[in-house]
């Protein structure tokens, strides 16, 4: 939980689709902006200590701190250019959920998405760059929501995306070439942390294929996988830098929406096979075994009632990893939304018996914490 925790006092607040765009000089371009910051009070955590951000008899000193604040830019189209299109997201400051020891910047300056699109009709698009891996489904708040869904969740790669819609069919077909930009940099931004770092091992090459079917009102059903290769990045030299992990998961989901009531599931089933990085299986990095198997059931449900929201979200993951001797662990995250006019308040607790490692696998570990979230987008 101390690796992949790095960013995770900060929570991703709020939803782009909801900003207030103001309108760019530009015909054709829409501009807008925002920031946020997050209050946490570390209840319980096996992950203190004086340099630890996750001290909980710190916080009952302190009463907790205020932290982790971002500026972010977007920048879209408003339909002036033809069939092109475009979105990007770029954020300043410790709270962009980004690692400065895993991206692409070296710094607190990150780029979650940039991708430019071509729409072939009015159902059908083709994005290229940075975009969302289209992998079952996301909660209502990235953290501390996204829970056991580690590597899984909110996935945002660097690669070709082409999306359409067929009546009550919904499908995305996707090449990813890496997880991020440059040569080394394993950070995704809101879901880092779960897929090596910069001097271990990273995706790559990976294939995506989703279909959704909203097979009666307020029902839909969908499957994911995903398959590509993992490259070592422990070794020293060009030649020993091989891509011989591969790395396959499936997913299986439901979701519901009628009225105010929402609620989703999902259920991924997750190998990752280090065999052939042999530089990394022999580093202090290493797995507990070259194969690296889990299975993850989460949910969420959510009640909205004019400007707020009251939502669960919960789950359960296991290992099948040779030699990792972890049990079941399990989180809940109960959370209180309140849409104020230019933002959202988030109130909201976890409770949680472990986590996923960089490496993909299951560990025990106690941590609960109280947050508040704010933002404000102009």
């Amino acid at each position: 939980m101390a690796d992949n925790k790095r960013a995770l006092p900060a929570l991703a607040l709020g939803a782009v689709s909801s900003l207030f765009l103001v309108q760019n000089a530009q015909a054709g371009a829409e501009l807008s902006a925002g920031v946020w910051w997050v209050y946490q009070y570390v209840d319980k955590s096996d992950f203190g200590g004086p340099n630890s951000a996750f001290d909980a008899d710190l916080d009952r000193e302190t009463g907790g701190n205020f932290a982790d604040p971002a500026f972010i830019l977007y920048a879209d189209d408003d339909g002036g250019y033809g069939p092109w299109r475009f979105s990007a997201e770029a954020r300043i400051g410790r709270g962009s959920f980004t690692d400065v020891n895993n991206n692409s910047s070296g710094d607190t300056f990150a780029m979650h998405k940039a991708w430019i699109g071509y729409e072939f009709n009015d159902h059908t698009l083709l994005k290229v760059g940075k975009s969302q891996v289209p992998f079952g489904w996301k909660t209502v708040n990235f953290w501390p929501g996204d829970g056991l869904q580690g590597g899984y969740g909110d996935q945002m790669d660097v690669g070709f995306k082409l999306s359409g819609d067929a009546g009550d069919f919904h499908y995305d077909a996707a090449y990813y070439h890496q997880d991020d930009w440059g040569e080394d940099s394993t950070d995704t931004l809101d879901d880092n942390g779960h897929w090596g770092t910069s001097d271990s091992y990273r995706k790559l090459k990976t294939g995506v294929l989703n279909l959704d079917w909203r097979f009666q009102e307020g029902h839909t059903v969908g499957a994911s996988v995903q398959y590509g290769r993992m490259q070592d990045l422990t070794a020293d030299t060009a030649s020993g830098r091989k891509a011989d992990g591969e790395h396959v998961a499936y997913d299986l989901h439901y979701l519901y929406q009628r009225g105010p009531w929402s609620f989703k599931y999902r259920f991924v089933d997750a190998r990752r096979d280090f065999g052939g990085l042999d530089a990394f299986l022999a580093s202090d990095a290493a797995p507990a075994d070259e194969e690296v198997k889990t299975q993850r059931h989460v949910a969420e449900v959510m009640y909205q009632n004019r400007n707020w929201a009251y939502y669960l979200d919960g789950g359960v993951a296991s290992t099948d990893t040779r030699n990792n001797d972890a049990g079941d662990v399990q989180f809940y995250a109960p959370g209180i939304r309140y849409k104020y006019g230019p933002g959202w308040l988030y109130l909201e607790y976890l409770w949680s018996d472990g986590d996923i490692d960089a490496n993909g696998d299951v560990y025990e570990g106690n941590f609960n914490a109280v947050y508040v979230a704010f933002d404000f987008y102009f």
